[in-house]
């Protein structure tokens, strides 16, 4: 029995994975409020309202066991050197202390709570209002800016966005560093630095109301970590601007609370919350996105959904093919000399997969880059594949021929191929992830005989092959073009 419902737990996840094409995370990912995704050791954490949070191995299945002491609402977390602060709030509500709210911070050596050297300092009141003043001081979060500095803001829609500078050493407010107000009409602010340009992203709408709640993730930038934050028509934050980076997301309802998370160079994740899954009884539930920076801004990009493609080098705009002889369609040059009269012109149809598979080789075909013709040789489905685990804010994917059993792999010499059929190795599963400019990396699981972290590369105008993955480079990137 125990073993049967195993299985159907499992069932039941990948069937919750697909219901929400991928934008929610697996496993038990409930949370609310979750903290910026910190990695420790291996595994990554996010802590949420009420104390405790999510841990996971991979980035992609979450599972409870984040421990974090004080209760209280809204956290954020940040390693600084050797060790993790985390930053939480406590209000005092009630008769008489209107909006009376204090923020606590604690360090840990780790955050792994099986370690030996677990153990939280005791928590340290650092910033908050008295109930009088025109702001709510909870939903802290942290940001270290380029230069080192450590700043603080906190706030929600009972008064204004605050921002405080830190001192990284004691985790104090700095000495002579008064809280300046910065937005209005948000709460959960976060700050992120980018080319020179400090980001406040900020969560606006209602909350805590389930599926009716209208949550979003909005943004303004200014130069200065103390502002102004103006959005891209030039509304200034403190007046209610703020840009719209993500909202709800079909049967998603209400964003909110914004986490950035740095991969490398290019691998940028966004971390939140939805306030209602409607897949999951309405729970809220950690979601993580790409984050692509469009005209100065940042965004949410998105997962890949299964689907047929295809895959084109930014090098060339060429197209993945598998290397067999190109099967020319019917027909020549028309539209020359005297037009027939009265004759209407008739739709032809696109090659099929029928009539060129007879002339391909029956067992491994390798590769090439070529012209896109949207030719079946070129026609690649892009498949999820759950059950395979997956990495931060992403499920691993199969890609193969359209309806073929085709299956796109690494292979031990560091190249890629294409065998006759897929067997759920790690050579035969794939990373795609979107990259920061939009366009996308995809990785093998692993590739045979190395521990290396390779990527599809090109390597000249006609030619694929693995390689170091350079941000830099339009070598290492490609577009998906729906076929």
């Amino acid at each position: 029995m125990k073993k049967i419902m195993t299985c159907l737990t499992a069932f039941m996840a990948i069937a919750l994975y697909l219901t929400n094409e991928a934008y929610a995370q697996v496993g038990n990912p409930y949370i609310h409020d979750p903290s910026t995704i910190v990695e420790c050791d291996g595994k990554y954490y996010t802590f949420g309202t009420g104390g405790g949070g999510l841990i996971s191995e991979d980035g992609w299945t979450w599972e409870g066991g984040a421990v974090r002491p004080g209760g209280g609402v809204a956290p954020d977390a940040i390693k600084i050197g050797d060790r993790y602060m985390v930053v939480y709030a406590v209000t005092e509500r009630g008769a008489g202390n209107g909006h009376k709210s204090r923020v606590y911070m604690m360090w840990n050596k780790t955050l792994d709570p099986d370690s030996p050297d677990f153990k939280y300092t005791d928590p340290i009141d650092i910033a908050g209002s008295d109930g009088i003043e025109d702001c709510d001081g909870i939903d802290p979060g942290l940001m270290m800016g380029p230069d080192g500095r450590l700043w603080l803001t906190y706030g929600t829609y009972f008064g204004y966005i605050r921002i405080v500078e830190m001192d990284p050493v004691t985790g104090l407010c700095k000495e002579g560093s008064e809280p300046v107000d910065v937005a209005l009409s948000c709460e959960a602010p976060e700050m992120i630095y980018q080319d020179g340009w400090y980001y406040l992203l900020a969560t606006h709408g209602t909350c805590c109301d389930g599926a009716n709640s209208t949550y979003n993730i909005i943004v303004g930038r200014s130069k200065s970590p103390t502002g102004p934050y103006y959005d891209n028509v030039g509304r200034d934050m403190i007046h209610g601007g703020g840009k719209l980076v993500l909202a709800t997301e079909k049967r998603l309802i209400g964003a909110g609370h914004f986490g950035r998370y740095t991969t490398e160079e290019g691998v940028e994740k966004m971390s939140l919350h939805f306030e209602a899954d409607l897949d999951r009884s309405g729970r809220s539930v950690l979601a993580i996105r790409p984050i692509v920076w469009k005209n100065g801004w940042p965004v949410a990009g998105e997962l890949v959904k299964d689907g047929e493609y295809g895959i084109i080098s930014e090098r060339r705009g060429y197209a993945l093919e598998l290397a067999v002889k190109s099967i020319r369609m019917p027909g020549g040059m028309r539209g020359f000399g005297p037009q027939a009269q009265g004759a209407a012109p008739v739709a032809m149809e696109d090659q099929k997969l029928e009539d060129v598979i007879g002339t391909w080789p029956e067992g491994n075909i390798g590769l090439r880059i070529g012209a896109d013709m949207f030719r079946p040789h070129q026609n690649w489905l892009i498949t999820e594949v759950p059950e395979a685990g997956g990495y931060l804010g992403g499920a691993y994917y199969k890609i193969t021929i359209a309806g073929t059993d085709r299956v796109l792999a690494a292979t031990a010499d560091k190249e890629v191929t294409t065998l006759p059929e897929y067997t759920g190795g790690d050579e035969q599963l794939w990373r795609i992830e979107m990259l920061t400019d939009g366009t996308y990396r995809i990785m093998p699981k692993a590739v045979p005989g190395t521990d290396e972290q390779l990527a599809l590369i090109s390597i000249g105008d006609s030619t694929p092959t693995l390689g170091k993955f350079d941000f830099s480079s339009d070598n290492s990137k490609w577009n998906l073009r729906k076929h």
